[in-house]
């Protein structure tokens, strides 16, 4: 399985049954088998905020608890990965958190999953898999 990096939009897609779902949940189980996904600590606290947003306290420890079973490795945020983020944020004007997504994707050489239409603005920099 090629490395594979995901979005905030991608998770989220998941644990609310939105549209891409079950590509997510194929994308999973091929993991499990494989290697884990990746995910920038920084899109990890952008899935939290969102689930707390729209399901509350209860909502995000029920997707935790999923998330937890889940085959994601939470890449912690550096100096360089900072660095890269921003040199996205100055030349491409993708959301902060975005730019985090973006950068770790092309640090790993890996496909970005999202549904997010603002990546379409890296589809040169890196593989972008919308969903």
């Amino acid at each position: 399985m090629k490395n594979t990096v995901l979005d905030s939009h991608a998770v989220i897609a998941f644990l609310q049954g939105e549209p891409g779902a079950e590509r997510m949940k194929d994308l999973f189980e091929k993991a499990a088998t494989s290697q884990p996904v990746f995910i920038s600590s920084v899109n990890w606290g952008e899935v939290k905020y969102q689930m707390l947003r729209k399901r509350g306290p209860a909502g995000w420890a029920l997707a935790a608890s999923l998330m937890a079973t889940l085959p994601i490795a939470v890449v912690v945020v550096d100096r360089e990965l900072a660095e890269a983020a921003a040199d996205f944020k100055g030349s491409k004007n993708l959301g902060y958190a975005d730019c985090f997504a973006a950068a770790l994707a092309k640090a790993r050489r890996a496909d970005l999953w999202t549904g997010d239409r603002d990546f379409k603005r890296v589809e040169g920099d890196v593989k972008v898999v919308w969903l």
